[in-house]
């Protein structure tokens, strides 16, 4: 996954990490850092294999890696952290060894992930059932608050 390396390693990356992180650090709601991106990557290669897809560890690893990294600037600008997390994500790109399909794949997954296109069988599918089910809803102390309906929030641990 010598992509994966390349992305966590990346100045950029980890300076937007870092933003999300200093940002979301009194958050009483789900928080958008590593483990929440490593979660999501863990729930979207066990789709893939049950789905038979043929998408690689290192493509499914990086999008999820990506998919909220807009969310820093979207604290500072207003901007839908979906529209900066494509723009910062293709500076990233730029460094890996990704292909230009790859990389269109990527950043179509970043920019539609919480959109709900159903059950589509790509990265962008994956990405989308990913971040929504690695929620824990059911053991949030911010159940009462959360501005996710009660139809929407996971109340269970199956995927």
């Amino acid at each position: 996954m010598k992509n994966v390396d390349k992305i966590m390693h990346h100045p950029l990356y980890i300076s937007s990490m870092k933003k999300i992180e200093d940002m979301e650090k009194d958050r009483i709601f789900c928080r958008h850092g590593m483990e929440h991106c490593l979660d999501v990557a863990r729930i979207a290669c066990i789709e893939a294999l049950r789905q038979k897809l043929d998408l690689s560890m290192d493509l499914i690893y990086s999008a999820a890696l990506l998919h909220d990294i807009g969310r820093g600037q979207e604290y500072e600008s207003g901007l839908s952290h979906e529209q900066a997390g494509w723009q910062i994500s293709s500076r990233i790109l730029e460094d890996t060894d990704f292909d230009e399909e790859e990389k269109k794949q990527i950043l179509q997954a970043v920019l539609s992930h919480r959109r709900s296109d159903g059950c589509r069988q790509d990265l962008t599918g994956l990405l989308q059932k990913a971040d929504h089910t690695s929620r824990l809803c059911f053991l949030c102390s911010a159940w009462e608050q959360c501005n996710w309906c009660n139809e929407d929030k996971n109340s269970t641990i199956e995927l």
